[in-house]
């Protein structure tokens, strides 16, 4: 699968920037969610599975994207949803409505219950409730998506000094890394606050290849945001046409762009951004941002 990369223009002659636009591999699993899944639907299906059950958050890109591959491949989908308050308010968010639209069923529960869902009481109590099912951890993580996401890179992508890409739950970089040549050096951008991402992110590791985690960026935590990133967010689309999410991507390109300018990268150097997609979110964003009566995010021309 060819996907487009297109260079960013910058006012600095000394490096070239360009992005990886996974966010245009399908309109509605794209970037590293179609990554994620590709291999665990295949495993699904070798395993003659009828329904997918995974977990998120009222704005998952992975509960959008998995609601959807499970309507194109005729599985049944379930989608166990941190946040019990929610079960009466799907019509307001625009990720559930539309993980509902496509047949996604929802289970939800408090956050500390939430906090179990890997152990073992907690899926039996769901397979007892919904009986046989495939599981997909939470953001998609496991070793089957690390494969899909190794295939982010190509061939002609090994010209790259630098591999740069937002960071969840660590399978995309993980994925990266292990399909980056060794003179390339991987850079993670963590939308989360917290050093244990390091470990998650080299359970997963095959290559002794080169990265590091840049954590100056996370805007205070996941889901959080200032207006700098906003103004940056829809300044950014009108000079470059290419939309970024205020999770992940924004905060990466945001990133990327003050290490530029702060002379983090060698002279000469050329530098691929990894557009991870999660776009869905933007519409659940701004209907935060319009109750805060602040600037929302406009990609209109």
């Amino acid at each position: 699968m060819k996907v487009l990369t297109q260079e960013i223009k910058l006012d600095t002659q000394n490096i070239r920037l360009f992005i990886k636009r996974e966010d245009l591999i399908h309109p509605f699993i794209s970037g590293n969610k179609y990554r994620k899944l590709k291999y665990n639907l295949i495993q699904a299906q070798n395993e003659q599975k009828k329904t997918l059950l995974t977990f998120g958050g009222a704005y998952s890109n992975h509960i959008a994207a998995t609601a959807y591959a499970g309507m194109e491949l005729g599985l049944k989908t379930i989608g166990v949803i941190r946040g019990d308050e929610l079960a009466g308010k799907i019509d307001q968010n625009p990720t559930l409505t539309f993980a509902q639209k496509w047949g996604m069923k929802f289970v939800f529960i408090s956050r500390t219950h939430y906090r179990m869902k890997s152990e073992a009481p907690f899926i039996d109590d769901l397979h007892a409730q919904f009986g046989d099912f495939y599981l997909v951890p939470e953001g998609g993580t496991n070793t089957l998506a690390i494969k899909g996401c190794e295939e982010i890179l190509e061939e002609e992508d090994q010209e790259y000094d630098f591999i740069c890409c937002a960071v969840g739950t660590g399978g995309t970089m993980s994925g990266i890394i292990n399909a980056a040549k060794p003179h390339q050096k991987v850079l993670g951008f963590p939308s989360l606050k917290g050093d244990f991402l390091s470990k998650d992110i080299a359970k997963f590791v095959t290559k002794n290849n080169p990265w590091e985690l840049i954590t100056s960026y996370n805007f205070g935590g996941y889901g959080k945001i200032s207006e700098p990133l906003l103004m940056f967010l829809n300044d950014f689309y009108q000079i470059h046409k290419i939309p970024l999410d205020p999770i992940y991507t924004g905060k990466m390109v945001f990133g990327v762009m003050d290490l530029i300018r702060n002379n983090y990268f060698p002279s000469n150097s050329k530098i691929l951004l990894i557009h991870t997609g999660g776009l869905q979110g933007i519409e659940g964003m701004n209907l935060k941002l319009k109750k805060k009566n602040i600037q929302t995010i406009h990609y209109n021309d």
